[in-house]
């Protein structure tokens, strides 16, 4: 069966959705700590932003990686110690999404350019076992989304819905 080659234009277009879900938000609002709730979870919007950048690049690393190697290993992150050891709060939010959309549409050129075969390529996470870069893109394309819709629902929180 073919693979799916639509889920790469989702992917590529997640720069663009991290943009817009927080266009318009100011340095406060950014690192507001989140109302307790359900659908909000724990992290502030910019932590959900930096988390996201991270995590982007590590995945298109280990996406590269499976492509080029023969079933390389794939190293897991705490995404926790992450947030707390890397100054996120410090760090540019704009310029995590700028990272977040320019890796995701220079990637994206490879992507298209590979035969169905390389989206079954394999790697060997040290947590999840085997995974294929098929794999990887849909879960990082969906990983995205899943955290848009935190900063959605933290937006709303604030009484700053997106029009």
């Amino acid at each position: 069966m073919p693979f799916d080659r639509s889920i790469i234009d989702h992917y590529e277009s997640g720069g663009e959705q991290l943009a817009l879900a927080i266009r318009g938000l100011k340095a406060e609002d950014m690192l507001a700590p989140p109302p307790a709730g359900d659908n909000v979870g724990k992290w502030t919007i910019q932590q959900v932003v930096l988390h996201l950048m991270d995590s982007d690049l590590i995945a298109a690393d280990r996406m590269k990686r499976m492509i080029a190697e023969d079933n390389p290993t794939l190293i897991g992150f705490d995404e926790n110690k992450y947030a707390t050891n890397l100054f996120y709060e410090e760090q540019s939010a704009e310029d995590a999404v700028t990272l977040v959309s320019l890796n995701r549409k220079n990637f994206a050129r490879v992507l298209r350019k590979l035969p169905d075969s390389a989206f079954d390529r394999t790697g060997n996470h040290n947590e999840r076992g085997r995974v294929t870069v098929g794999d990887q893109l849909k879960l990082y394309t969906k990983h995205l989304e899943h955290h848009v819709k935190f900063i959605h629902s933290k937006r709303a929180a604030m009484g700053k819905e997106m029009w």
